[in-house]
């Protein structure tokens, strides 16, 4: 199908003229908007036709409401007949039907359940089933390609979007009503609106609707004088009893209803009127958008973080480029050889990392504009909705909000600009020379890294125990530099709900210390892992043992002497003195030739004590002090 094209003529001139662009709404304004006509393969429609309105406004790159663009094509040129309502997708891009049944269906296996991701004005009004596992069909949405699980009653159960019905109709009067048909006769063009009826009436049906004696006293404006109103939309009617409105919402099945639907099968159901229970739902929708309005903004500077990596990587890469080529000058073949094996290698590197960097872009990208459709089509519905139209379209917001919400999504880049250019490095012969210069993007390896240090399998409760981590690349080479993002755990076995508190001391050069202080004895399991990556030796386990014991006593040579002479002064080495000194002497029975503990009689200074404060060694009653 060609493009169509767009001419206005003057009846005036009796010539063509230019037409002016269309406004950001998708409609044509200006003083020739109402003698705009579009040729397409040989057929004219006239702006202002309400089956122009629906159908061929997207082909020329318009759309409906602000929050969408539909995919609405003319199958057969000018349709007579009122076009069928737009219906409102669970990813809340509003298409028309007669598009929608155009789309080439195909066939899913559903086994989700009741839990669909579709929602439908006709599903409403059916209870819902257990489903088990059967073929489901589905189609896919022409804006954002998202799939869309068609609900039993096929493309026309969809949800009706009340809202770009009125907008259109309400462009359509402002545009004098031409193109507009009459309600009653379906024949003439518009000329009244009956605002008791809220129908549009030609000249010939408003003169009876006045001579009717139920419609004498109806309140008739002329279209012109419509032109300031903002909702000008029909009343909606219920889908299973069509002359009743409606007007009321049943809590019990969460969905609007009529009067008779009321006194039928909502009789034992709680039901009030829409005006009296939209700010409870208008609410719960405004919160659900709270949450999802920061999202947008989270990836928008996503998106930003990501254009300044690949601007960094650019300029990196070129400069990097340009080194190289500094360096190879003084070589003539050899070096203009390696030069070229250099920039092909960088130019590998620069494509990998950008491409890596433009797959995360366009991830984001189409989360954005996921967020923005909800964000915009739902404080659209807020702002410009009516109850009713809040209320029949809330379940389909309310679900794409919150599963907007779950998704998860990382604000960094994922790629990084280290590279390096090593002048000084060898990179072998070529052509009998020594050449030197390489590219570096050494990454630390997790399955080289060691891990040192005498505190690795033994520590104290609360002493702070502490050991290193040493990070190579690859090859097995130190990696000379720090920055890697270098996880520890450290967890009782009998308490995994307790971690140790740990510090990583990053050396900047490619070695880490780890420190540590555990609370109480025990065997602890210990995690070291580099890019989520357990390094060698990890897991491993640690024992703490218990805080060493002080000794309560003195490390003397000797009792006499330590004691200044005291009798009664004794020593657990159990040594004795002639004349009554119950304490160790040098030379005498029990002296163990060396310095020592009194408390326990150990020989190292800075031993534990083993004193445990029984009667196995004998001891005075005062403490052995050092003169």
């Amino acid at each position: 199908m060609g493009e169509p094209s767009l001419r206005s003529w003057d009846q005036s001139e009796g010539r063509n003229r230019a037409v002016p662009a269309p406004n950001q709404r998708g409609f044509l304004r200006g003083p020739q908007a109402s003698l705009v006509t579009i040729e397409l393969e040989g057929q004219s429609l006239r702006n202002g036709d309400a089956d122009y309105t629906m159908l061929l406004a997207p082909s020329l790159g318009l759309f409906l409401p602000p929050h969408s663009k539909p995919f609405c094509r003319p199958a057969n040129g000018l349709v007579r007949s009122r076009p069928p309502p737009p219906r409102l997708l669970p990813c809340l891009h509003t298409v028309c039907t007669t598009c929608l049944e155009q789309l080439e269906p195909f066939s899913v296996v559903d086994i989700r359940g009741g839990d669909s991701d579709t929602s439908s004005e006709g599903s409403i009004f059916q209870e819902l089933k257990p489903r088990s596992l059967q073929s489901q069909i589905g189609i896919l949405c022409p804006v954002c390609d998202a799939q869309v699980d068609l609900p039993m009653g096929g493309v026309k159960a969809l949800t009706i979007d009340h809202l770009a019905v009125n907008d259109v109709m309400l462009e359509s009067l402002r545009g004098e009503g031409q193109g507009l048909v009459c309600d009653l006769c379906n024949d003439r063009e518009v000329e009244k609106r009956c605002q008791t009826c809220k129908a549009n009436l030609c000249h010939f049906c408003c003169q009876a609707h006045r001579r009717q004696k139920k419609t004498t006293y109806h309140t008739i404006v002329d279209l012109k004088d419509l032109k300031g109103y903002s909702r000008i939309g029909k009343p909606i009617l219920c889908p299973l009893h069509p002359a009743e409105e409606l007007r009321l919402f049943c809590e019990f099945c969460d969905r609007p209803v009529c009067r008779d639907c009321v006194v039928g099968e909502h009789r034992e159901h709680p039901c009030d009127f829409t005006s009296n229970v939209i700010h409870k739902h208008g609410d719960s929708v405004r919160e659900l958008l709270k949450g999802t309005q920061p999202h947008v903004e989270a990836l928008e500077e996503a998106l930003a973080q990501i254009n300044i990596m690949n601007s960094a990587l650019q300029k990196r890469v070129e400069a990097v480029a340009a080194d190289v080529r500094t360096f190879s000058e003084g070589y003539i073949k050899a070096i203009e050889e390696h030069q070229d094996k250099l920039l092909k290698q960088l130019e590998d590197i620069r494509a990998q990392k950008e491409n890596s960097l433009q797959l995360r872009k366009a991830q984001l990208e189409q989360l954005l504009a996921d967020m923005r459709t909800g964000v915009e089509f739902t404080e659209h519905l807020l702002t410009s909705g009516s109850d009713l139209e809040i209320l029949i379209t809330k379940g389909v917001v309310v679900e794409r909000l919150r599963k907007l919400n779950k998704v998860q999504y990382s604000a960094r880049p994922g790629v990084n600009d280290k590279i390096r250019f090593c002048p000084q490095e060898k990179a072998g012969q070529c052509h009998g020379y020594e050449i030197y210069g390489t590219i570096n993007t050494k990454e630390v390896d997790p399955a080289k890294c060691v891990l040192q240090g005498e505190d690795l399998h033994r520590a104290r409760e609360k002493q702070t125990a502490s050991f290193t981590l040493l990070c190579k690349d690859a090859a097995g080479e130190i990696m000379g530099r720090g920055g890697d993002n270098v996880q520890v755990a450290i967890v009782p076995k009998d308490k995994k709900d307790s971690p140790v508190r740990t510090m990583v001391q990053d050396n900047k050069d490619g070695t880490y210390y780890i420190s540590y202080t555990p609370k109480e004895p025990g065997v602890y399991t210990v995690w070291v892992c580099i890019k989520e990556q357990h390094v060698q030796g990890s897991p491993f386990t640690v024992t703490v043992r218990r805080k060493p014991r002080p000794h309560p006593g003195v490390f003397h040579c000797c009792t006499f002497c330590s004691s200044g002479g005291q009798k009664t002064a004794r020593c657990a080495c159990g040594g004795t003195m002639p004349g009554g000194y119950l304490g160790c002497g040098h030379g005498h029975k029990g002296h163990p030739g060396r310095p020592h503990w009194s408390c326990c009689g150990k020989f190292n200074e800075k031993s534990e004590c083993t004193w445990t404060g029984g009667q196995s060694a004998p001891r005075s009653p005062l403490r052995t002090v050092a003169l």
